[in-house]
């Protein structure tokens, strides 16, 4: 057979596609004094190299897990929160950038009373606490995070402003 057309046929034919993503992850946390303290907790995964990175840690995998959950934890007073990804201690509200996502935590007055006085914004969706335990998760694919969901929350219906 022809090299040329040995090559022209082995240039046709698919080689494996390896996606990777890296989310730095940028965000604040803030105490109920107001002071501000920035984090950094993201993502990587290098599919080649079977290599995924949580916050500052790399771990070797054999396939992108499906999932990561953080836990965010009210405390019995319901006047700050802990989540331990983010900051050794307790906090009052946190901002967090990971690619095109925003998650973030605000406590205000709502009309009637929510548990804490808490809003969980995930993108454009808003959430009240439930529970003092409330999972966040996000759900990885190939090309980086498919969705974020939390559990132990309920849809701000609008009816609380």
């Amino acid at each position: 057979m022809n090299k040329y057309v040995l090559l022209a046929c082995a240039s046709m034919m698919s080689t494996p596609c390896f996606a990777d993503f890296d989310f730095v992850g940028k965000g604040t946390t803030q105490s109920a004094t107001g002071e501000q303290k920035a984090f950094s907790f993201g993502f990587g995964w290098q599919a080649d190299k079977g290599k995924l990175r949580i916050g500052k840690k790399t771990y070797d995998m054999d396939s992108l897990p499906e999932s990561y959950s953080l836990a965010l934890v009210l405390s019995k007073d319901e006047k700050q929160v802990w989540l331990q990804e983010f900051h050794n201690g307790w906090f009052e509200s946190f901002y967090w950038e990971l690619g095109d996502h925003v998650i973030r935590l605000d406590k205000r007055e709502f009309d009637p009373p929510v548990k804490g006085n808490y809003e969980l914004k995930i993108d454009d969706r808003s959430f009240f606490l439930m529970n003092n335990n409330v999972a966040i998760t996000l759900n990885f694919s190939e090309d980086g995070i498919e969705s974020i969901t939390a559990t132990g929350v309920n849809k701000n219906m609008g009816t609380k402003d």
